[in-house]
């Protein structure tokens, strides 16, 4: 991605492998702070997962496929550190796609840190595809929502949901995006807007619940999210608060779209009852960057996810193109190729 670093304009890769270490952007500290966190043992990787240091499944799936690749080379035992990997974050798909394939490869005898690097190419090559695909939904003058980060920080390179957003601008095309700020951990209001106001894409960052005042109003003509895990008839689980935004889309007649690889969909799971949720601690609720601001004595529920249902999305852009999601399983073979 194109940032601002130490006074001169950059591209920086999200997560990569380096030496005998997996360095990645700590997401923790921005907007405000621009730095690289080393992990350098399968430990530190899985630890930099659970706290939030690297985030966004594809993302995740990246890192975790980086920290399997170290456990070779520093000679940890493989299956301990797949597990231990795999124990980090439940919801995302992208974590156990990526963590399959390495063990494959490991099973082959092949080197681990070569097909980690390949996975990750991969990765941003199917992000940047579904730029380009889902690019075309977006005219001059279009006025996009968007929910969580699911940019460039979320993926290696690209993102998935921002992904059509940077392909259009880069076509001069002329839009604008509402960020919704993204409780409780804020992604939308730190991470996404830092985002836009690297590549220059006007933008205004708003509540989440002012969602459904800008529907009502008429000022919301797409709706484009990423996704952590896509059921096989094509429910998918996002960043809570999705579902929300897709039942006030359908209600106002605007497009909701879904963007995410390949590798997000579980063909194991039939419906969106069979993707497991993730509970978050309750402080993440309870108070903001470290302060609390609820009072002493109460408590919190924190789902880190929700799930909407096939019927309220418009299509899933994919690296293969625009689908519905009732098409999803017609997919199964593709990725398998």
């Amino acid at each position: 991605m194109r940032v601002l670093w130490r006074g001169k304009v950059t591209n920086l890769k999200t997560v990569w492998f380096e030496g005998r270490s997996v360095k990645m952007i700590d997401q923790r500290l921005l907007p405000d702070i621009l730095q690289i966190h080393r992990a350098d043992s399968v430990e530190k990787v899985a630890r930099a997962i659970e706290n939030m240091t690297v985030r966004g499944a594809p993302a995740i799936g990246a890192t975790a496929a980086y920290g399997l690749a170290l456990a070779q080379i520093k000679g940890e035992d493989i299956k301990k550190s797949c597990d231990r990997l795999k124990r980090t974050r439940p919801t995302g798909h992208d974590l156990f796609y990526a963590l399959d394939l390495m063990m494959g490869s490991w099973r082959s005898g092949e080197d681990l840190v070569k097909t980690s690097r390949t996975y990750a190419a991969g990765l941003e090559s199917s992000c940047l595809s579904i730029g380009k695909h889902g690019a075309r939904l977006i005219k001059n003058g279009t006025r996009v929502l968007t929910h969580c980060n699911a940019g460039a920080l979320a993926t290696v390179d690209y993102g998935t949901a921002i992904a059509p957003l940077r392909v259009a601008h880069s076509r001069k095309k002329r839009f604008f995006v509402f960020v919704d700020e993204t409780r409780p951990r804020m992604q939308g209001a730190l991470l996404t807007a830092w985002e836009r106001l690297q590549e220059g894409i006007d933008h205004a960052i708003i509540a989440d619940s002012a969602a459904g005042y800008y529907f009502s109003k008429g000022e919301i003509d797409l709706v484009i999210v990423g996704a952590d895990r896509i059921a096989a008839n094509g429910d998918t689980a996002n960043k809570i608060g999705t579902y929300t935004k897709a039942v006030l889309a359908a209600e106002n007649g605007v497009p909701f779209y879904v963007a995410a690889p390949l590798s997000t969909i579980d063909f194991a799971a039939a419906s969106g009852k069979d993707i497991p949720i993730e509970e978050r601690d309750e402080e993440e609720v309870l108070s903001f960057h470290g302060v609390r601001v609820a009072p002493k004595g109460s408590k919190a529920l924190n789902p880190a996810f929700d799930v909407t249902p096939a019927k309220y999305i418009t299509g899933i852009i994919t690296e293969k193109g625009i689908v519905s999601p009732h098409d999803i399983r017609k997919l199964r073979q593709v990725n398998r190729q």
